[in-house]
């Protein structure tokens, strides 16, 4: 009988999300006589608890304090990833997160193939590209090749280099691309990104190709500008997104059992305040996602006195701080709260970034207001008539406007800011005296405890391949 993971929660989420009495009798079954199941069995499970995860754990408890987003506060604690102060097991959670839901998606994939479903099959590529691109950017090298087959007898897998895992991750896409067949309909329970929309999913694969592609792109100049010119130049061959319409957002409706990752809402802004640096330039963009994204500060009466952040890292005990900081505001966390994968805006950034540079043709100043623009309302904010007459919003043809830019549209999306601030150190952060690893941002995750324990021979080579296991230890890609 074939060994499925996981898949009493696949189950939950199939019949919560079903309203087809067919599909229900389908997954309604005990799993211990289950023989086979649909490639869209798995996909909601795998969908939110991805997304979940990314929003929490990768980007609200790591990479917005790395990224000067959110600071700790108050805080009995002297060191905190704000300070650059990181635990080897920093990484264990998304690693044990995402292994645990690429074994699904094998088990996606491998249904799709035996069911000769296309679609389900390109999705799961798509899914597994995503995984595999967040796992390597955070770690390097990652078991890929012999990953998820310990029932295959591999219980210590290899570790594959970054470049290996990027080479596949790239053919995933290009495979999953060509699979799509939008005159066919997705015909199990509706997903949750994308309500079975076969031409969103296929616009989701190609811009997620773009921005692997420019993430290599000063590793591998030539070959993937080329590629990226391929995929802008053919739209029929490579549909991208063309409006927020085509976003890669899940929400989550806070019905049972799509739920958001905080039970108690008071949870997200607990003990967190926002940054100096976030709410500055929010202020000086003039900018109305602070007004969703903060709460303003008050005075030590509880007097409001506007926005006001903190600086991250700041020094332990520091007594000069005689005000309530502007907090993060829940009304993000509430839902319909969004989790994101991929937006419209980040696309539209991504394209300014390669016009500025002269990679691809096109207006960069168009692209980058555009991507502006289109990152406002995915926060149901409008811009201002006068936005781009402000010397700090309008763009100056620089690389730098971008980045600050594209951090505002990267915000709650899993660990982006933190990889785009590596492949081009913008935006350019307020450094205080307070920090650990000599004040340098850290840049790589080291090994979770248990895989150095458990898979050691193969962690040892890594680490050779590598050349260290720990924060400062570039990955491939990451050549500045």
């Amino acid at each position: 009988m074939k060994k499925i993971k996981h898949i009493t929660l696949g189950l939950i989420f199939a019949v919560s999300f079903n309203s087809c009495t067919d599909d229900f009798e389908e997954t309604n079954t005990d799993p211990n006589r289950l023989e086979t199941i649909s490639p869209a069995t798995l996909l909601n499970p795998i969908l939110y608890s991805l997304t979940n995860h990314n929003s929490y754990s990768a980007w609200h408890n790591r990479t917005a304090h790395f990224m000067q987003g959110i600071v700790p506060y108050p805080s009995n604690a002297s060191g905190g990833y704000h300070r650059y102060d990181v635990t080897d097991d920093i990484g264990t959670t998304m690693w044990n997160n995402h292994y645990k839901w690429l074994k699904n998606l094998d088990e996606m994939e491998e249904a799709a193939i035996k069911a000769n479903d296309q679609n389900y099959q390109a999705v799961a590529l798509t899914l597994k590209a995503w995984a595999y691109a967040n796992l390597t950017d955070c770690f390097g090298d990652i078991p890929f090749s012999e990953a998820s087959k310990a029932d295959k007898g591999i219980e210590k897998p290899k570790f594959d280099r970054q470049q290996d895992i990027y080479k596949s991750v790239l053919e995933y896409l290009e495979k999953a691309n060509g699979l799509y067949n939008t005159k066919q309909s997705m015909i199990y329970t509706a997903d949750l990104l994308y309500n079975n929309d076969v031409s969103k999913w296929q616009k989701l694969t190609n811009s997620l190709h773009l921005r692997l592609l420019l993430r290599i792109s000063d590793i591998q100049p030539t070959e993937t500008i080329n590629k990226i010119n391929t995929i802008l130049n053919d739209p029929a061959k490579y549909p991208v997104f063309i409006n927020n319409t085509d976003n890669a957002i899940l929400i989550n409706t806070g019905v049972t059992p799509n739920t958001t990752p905080w039970p108690r809402i008071q949870d997200y802004a607990a003990d967190k305040k926002l940054s100096t640096f976030l709410i500055d330039n929010l202020l000086q963009l003039n900018d109305p996602r602070i007004t969703i994204w903060a709460t303003k500060a008050k005075d030590l009466k509880g007097n409001d006195i506007g926005y006001k952040g903190i600086p991250s890292g700041y020094a332990f005990n520091d007594s000069s701080i005689k005000y309530t900081p502007s907090a993060p505001n829940n009304v993000v966390a509430l839902a319909p709260m969004k989790n994101i994968v991929m937006t419209y805006g980040e696309l539209q950034l991504i394209k300014a970034e390669l016009a500025q540079k002269g990679l691809i043709p096109g207006d960069a100043k168009a692209f980058y207001e555009d991507g502006v623009k289109a990152s406002m309302e995915v926060w149901g904010t409008t811009i201002s008539s006068d936005y781009f007459t402000n010397s700090f919003a309008e763009y100056n043809g620089t690389l730098e406007r971008i980045m600050l830019q594209k951090y505002f549209t990267l915000y709650f999306t899993d660990n982006q800011q933190w990889m785009e601030f590596r492949r081009t150190g913008f935006p350019i952060l307020p450094l205080q005296t307070n920090l650990f690893n000599n004040g340098k941002m850290p840049i790589r995750y080291p090994y979770p405890p248990n895989v150095k324990m458990q898979n050691k021979e193969n962690y040892q080579i890594a680490v050779q391949q590598m050349g260290g296991d720990d924060i400062n230890t570039r990955v491939w890609w990451d050549v500045k």
